[in-house]
């Protein structure tokens, strides 16, 4: 029995078969972390637990895109109804955050505080500050696609 040579875009497989293939390149080969691509894109509303969803009056005219919280105008029916639509609209590729900083700010969101005097609510999303400053359903959709 002849056993074929290995040459440059062969290798053998159990049996003698040999099967062509493109050598891998060893050289310029970066390991990828490609995690992003799975991940869920996070979005966080930070605010007061009390506080308005937007300096804007919650009337019928809704410009914020949303319905469910509407006469309330309140911070945590907004984000209950913005966290159904999103669910709806994006199923698991989004992530909502509720961050309430009544009694403790936490580190990230102060330092942006400190930087950025940002208005309340603030949307981050993906640990990025948006200048949205309210809810509003197609902005912070578009901040999402944007993340796609």
């Amino acid at each position: 029995m002849r056993i074929p040579v290995k040459r440059q875009g062969q290798f053998r497989v159990g049996g003698g078969q040999t099967r062509h293939c493109t050598p891998p390149n060893t050289k310029n080969t970066v390991r990828a972390n490609l995690s992003y691509m799975s991940d869920p894109i996070l979005v966080e509303i930070v605010g007061l637990k009390y506080s308005d969803c937007s300096p804007f009056p919650c009337d019928a005219n809704r410009t914020c895109g949303l319905s469910e919280c509407h006469p309330s105008g309140k911070l945590s029916k907004a984000f209950d109804a913005l966290k159904a639509v999103l669910k709806e609209t994006y199923g698991d590729k989004v992530e909502l955050r509720l961050t309430l900083i009544d009694d403790e700010v936490p580190p990230h969101i102060r330092a942006i505080l400190e930087q950025d005097y940002p208005p309340i609510p603030m949307v981050l999303v993906n640990g990025k500050l948006t200048r949205i400053g309210r809810i509003a359903l197609d902005r912070i959709k578009n901040e999402i696609d944007a993340c796609l």
